[in-house]
């Protein structure tokens, strides 16, 4: 039987810990740095990259991400590095997918060509708002007008191309996303990452809202309205959603992050990176130090910046199957299961919130906007699968 990254993909993902300017939305691990040392991060990298390759040489690679933070920010000789090395490391998918992250700022947005030539073919644009106002709300150094530059900018240099919204922002109503949502859909996009804005402990905005100073935020009804509004607009569009948050055409979802929500084997390089490795027949759960300074000396002086492993029981590799894969339109592929989670599947059925046919698990349009409440309930009967 093939290990699941054979089926699944086997994808690496490098964590850029830097960003200009921390969002007050943001819970990521990301840090404003005045300076930083590009040539250490380098080594830093590579090592990794040599130490994880050891343990799975022979693999194929099928798809890279560069995430953070911002890695726009990053020098395009770095982007290069990395790629060069994980070539010498891995076999490469004949299709490789080679993601970035950019600000659709004017500095980061020049770069585009640099990332290109470096081997990126696919940029993801963090627009999060086509309007000014909630822009400077939300926190980006970004104008409406720069956005739009940088998103057309990015069609003519890379072969695909995403961007993001954040909608149920403070006093939008459900014209304006409408509207909002209409005028990037114009821009034809082959992939749109659309997410509510969710109020995270730890943040800025966590701190506001606990304390009554965050008003305007929309009610359970608006929240679900400004939902099937998104998927009403998208499928018209042709983009519909493939996973919770995240739209596309045919053939233009991202891979990588498919392979974590079709539970493949990632290595993650970086700053609170984190990992999932079959070795020995075993699922890993792989951690690494949150802190930009102690990885990059942890890196240095020890050869790791992992924190620790752990070997994934089958309870729980089950239940990342669940909770990842019921993202997925597509579902989950169901090949045993205990009595008492069949029961809860056929209670959640008979309530149109989920559908099992063909041994795959799939959430229905009715319970998409009710996705963690239905998980709590698989879980909840959940023992193997």
């Amino acid at each position: 039987m093939p290990e699941r990254w054979q089926t699944a993909g086997f994808g690496l993902y490098i964590h850029w810990p830097f960003c200009a300017a921390k969002c007050p939305y943001c819970d990521f691990n990301s840090h404003v740095a005045s300076t930083i040392e590009q040539d250490r991060w380098r080594r830093a990298y590579l090592s990794e990259i040599d130490r994880v390759g050891a343990v799975t040489g022979g693999r194929v690679l099928s798809t890279v991400f560069f995430g953070g933070g911002t890695p726009s920010l990053m020098d395009p000789e770095l982007v290069g590095a990395v790629l060069e090395k994980a070539r010498d490391t891995w076999s490469m998918a004949n299709d490789l997918e080679v993601t970035l992250e950019a600000n659709p700022t004017s500095v980061e947005s020049s770069r585009f060509r640099g990332f290109r030539d470096a081997g990126v073919n696919r940029v993801s644009v963090g627009v999060q708002a086509l309007n000014d106002d909630d822009l400077r709300a939300l926190g980006r150094l970004h104008s409406v007008d720069e956005a739009m530059r940088a998103v057309e900018l990015a069609h003519d240099i890379f072969p695909r191309v995403s961007f993001d919204l954040i909608y149920a922002r403070q006093f939008q109503s459900l014209g304006d996303w409408r509207a909002e949502l209409r005028r990037a859909l114009a821009l034809e996009p082959g992939h749109l990452s659309l997410y509510q804005l969710t109020i995270e402990d730890g943040t800025a905005f966590g701190d506001r809202f606990r304390r009554g100073r965050l008003p305007g935020l929309p009610d359970d009804d608006l929240g679900a309205d400004l939902f099937e509004a998104t998927q009403e607009l998208c499928e018209a569009a042709g983009i519909p959603a493939y996973e919770v948050s995240n739209h596309a055409r045919p053939g233009a979802e991202c891979r990588h992050n498919l392979i974590y929500w079709r539970s493949g084997d990632w290595a993650g390089i970086g700053p609170g990176a984190h990992g999932r490795l079959t070795l020995a027949g075993q699922r890993i759960g792989v951690e690494t130090e949150l802190s930009p300074a102690t990885w990059l000396r942890s890196v240095e002086t020890r050869g790791s910046g992992e924190t620790g492993r752990c070997v994934l029981t089958a309870e729980d590799v089950f239940a990342e199957r669940l909770l990842m894969g019921l993202r997925l339109a597509e579902g989950v592929k169901i090949e045993k299961a205990d009595p008492e989670f069949i029961k809860q599947i056929q209670l959640l059925n008979e309530s149109d919130l989920v559908e099992f046919s063909d041994g795959r698990l799939r959430v229905t349009a009715r319970g998409r906007p009710l996705l963690n409440a239905i998980l709590r309930e698989l879980l909840a009967g959940a023992e193997t699968g």
